[in-house]
């Protein structure tokens, strides 16, 4: 497996680790506890990961020269949660 798609699924980890701390950790603060700082700062964290996922699955396309619908199921998985760690599951079998 080349650099390059070890390490989308290096990002694609710690951005549905983000995630899941975003839905299950920030959210639940903010709505039961009225502590909306959590969100703001996870949002953040979550907003650069994704914004490094989508950048790293770009360049993966063009490197590896990716079928668009395996690119677009890519995408589709990091919008889902857990998504990114079936994405890393498919990926690794293919190795």
């Amino acid at each position: 497996m080349t650099t390059s798609i070890k390490l989308l699924r290096i990002i694609g980890i710690i951005e549905g680790i983000s995630y899941l701390a975003l839905l299950f950790i920030a959210m639940p603060f903010k709505y039961f506890a009225g502590y909306s700082g959590l969100v703001q700062s996870f949002g953040m964290i979550h907003g650069v990961l994704f914004l490094l996922f989508v950048l790293m699955l770009v360049i993966v396309w063009f490197r590896h020269r990716w079928a668009f619908l395996s690119v677009l199921g890519a995408f589709m998985a990091s919008l889902l949660p857990f998504g990114t760690f079936v994405l890393d599951a498919r990926l690794r079998k293919k190795q």
